[in-house]
């Protein structure tokens, strides 16, 4: 239990960082870093899945790259549902996705 808040915690600060790093993401304060690291973590183990296998052939034609797309629209799509967070485009979703994909490698070498 203690680690799933850990990693609770530790997503939502990097929410937040990522929201400092990139332009055009917006989250509003740890209260909404919190329920979108949350919701991140339901829309991961639940939508994401879907996404992979419907997306399937795109993903091995693009060996992968359509991967970075999927994140993208996941990370968007927990704006939607978040309301102290906000994402100003498709683009601004994709490097935000591509920056916390960074630093959530970078937590895992250090940890």
């Amino acid at each position: 239990m203690f680690a799933f808040l850990a990693h609770l915690v530790l997503t939502a600060g990097l929410l937040l960082l990522m929201a400092h790093l990139v332009r055009g993401v917006q989250v509003e304060g740890w209260g909404a870093a919190l329920i979108g690291a949350i919701v991140l973590g339901l829309v991961n183990a639940i939508v994401r899945p879907l996404m992979v296998i419907l997306t399937l052939p795109f993903t091995i034609f693009s060996f992968g790259l359509f991967l970075l797309v999927i994140n993208a629209l996941m990370l968007w799509l927990v704006a939607a549902l978040v309301p102290g967070i906000r994402i100003q485009g498709f683009i601004s979703a994709l490097v935000g996705s591509l920056v916390l994909t960074l630093l959530n490698l970078v937590v895992e070498l250090i940890t």
